[in-house]
């Protein structure tokens, strides 16, 4: 006789956990803080400018 199923989310009897589920927060990565990243690719692409910016004017 097959082993009767289990619904999802809940811990098989044969794996003997006793402890209760928890959400888990998901993890962001690189998104996590977006407005930190775009500020520094907005400061290099300054930088890059006024190198250029400073090149024209020493000519």
């Amino acid at each position: 006789m097959s082993e009767p199923l289990t619904p999802p989310g809940e811990t098989p009897p044969a794996e003997g956990s006793t402890a209760e589920a928890h959400p888990e927060r998901p993890d962001g990565g690189v998104w996590e803080h977006p407005r930190l990243f775009l500020a520094l690719i907005v400061i290099g692409c300054l930088l890059v400018a006024a190198f250029f910016v400073m090149r024209a004017v020493d000519m």
